[in-house]
């Protein structure tokens, strides 16, 4: 096994407004893994379902190649997905927990990414910020079809609408992926909807960059607060050497 030499942060947290924080992550630069979970269904069920995607994650070993990482992720997230699909039918008090899911995996000079829901992966290359993650959302659908400019989603009434979650009530249960090589130098950011949807991504960029005296995470939440963040807010941050 190889795995490149990362340095890698994370943070959470509740928010400007909330009480409770239903986001979780996992930083495992031990074995090329990182991910953010974005919990929904009120407090207890969403932070029921980010908590056990976290926790299936953490419990994967370190002696798996890539291609054994990369199906175990799969084998992992899917395995939660039937779980909280049998908590929510035998659940007496109807705890209805789901969550979004971005794993990033990053082996061999190569990195891939599965995902379900609106939470994000971006990557910094040569002082260029891409989104290289695809919502599932309601209103990434109106902007595909033409509806909506991609400037009017975040403030778009439905805007919290997503198409798919780990634990949703859905027909089939699918996790996208993509994948390409990495350079030296690159930077990823995994985040939920309440970083980017309170701090623009040239900001986004800046701090994922050099010149910034703390983690990059903690400044990107600080910057989401200050600009009073309603929603909680999770930021996984890691450069490649």
């Amino acid at each position: 096994m190889t795995v490149p030499q990362f340095c890698s942060s994370a943070t959470t947290h509740p928010g400007a407004t909330r009480p409770y924080n239903e986001d979780s992550f996992v930083n495992r630069p031990d074995i090329g893994l990182w991910a953010v979970a974005d919990g929904a269904g009120g407090h207890e069920g969403g932070e029921i379902a980010s908590g056990m995607l976290r926790d299936a994650l953490e419990a994967i070993p370190d002696s798996l190649s890539a291609a054994e990482l990369l199906a175990e992720v799969r084998t992992k997230v899917e395995t939660t997905h039937a779980a909280l699909r049998s908590l929510a039918e035998q659940n007496s008090r109807s705890i209805l927990g789901a969550s979004t899911i971005v794993v990033l995996m990053v082996r061999d000079d190569h990195f891939a990414c599965l995902w379900a829901g609106d939470s994000r992966s971006y990557l910094l290359r040569d002082g260029i910020l891409r989104q290289i993650t695809h919502d599932h959302s309601l209103v990434q659908e109106l902007v595909d079809a033409g509806a909506i400019r991609p400037e009017e989603a975040d403030r778009h009434p439905q805007g919290n609408v997503i198409t798919r979650a780990v634990g949703a009530n859905m027909e089939e249960f699918v996790l996208d992926k993509t994948s390409d090589r990495t350079q030296s130098g690159d930077r990823f950011l995994l985040c939920s909807d309440g970083l980017y949807k309170s701090v623009q991504e040239p900001e986004l960029a800046r701090l994922l960059g050099d010149g910034v005296d703390v983690p990059p995470t903690e400044a990107m939440i600080a910057a989401a607060l200050a600009m009073n963040a309603t929603d909680n807010v999770t930021a996984v941050t890691v450069a490649v050497a």
